[in-house]
């Protein structure tokens, strides 16, 4: 499972959903997903995501094995 920061950075950084959209060139849904877990990002996006915000991939994303 991709656990995702991206929602924790973009406040700290006051940064609307619109705003952080636009300035990777998705649309507000996209981020909306990416924050409640239900889209996983491109290599590019998390990248780019992670430029933004000035952090590494690793600090947004982490990868959980669900247990089964």
């Amino acid at each position: 499972m991709l656990k995702t920061k991206i929602k924790e950075y973009r406040e700290k950084a006051n940064m609307t959903q619109s705003e952080l959209a636009g300035a990777i060139g998705v649309r507000r849904e996209t981020i909306v997903h990416l924050e409640n877990g239900r889209y996983n990002p491109s290599l590019k996006m998390a990248m780019d995501i992670a430029k933004l915000f000035q952090v590494s991939v690793e600090d947004l994303f982490t990868f959980t094995e669900e247990s089964q």
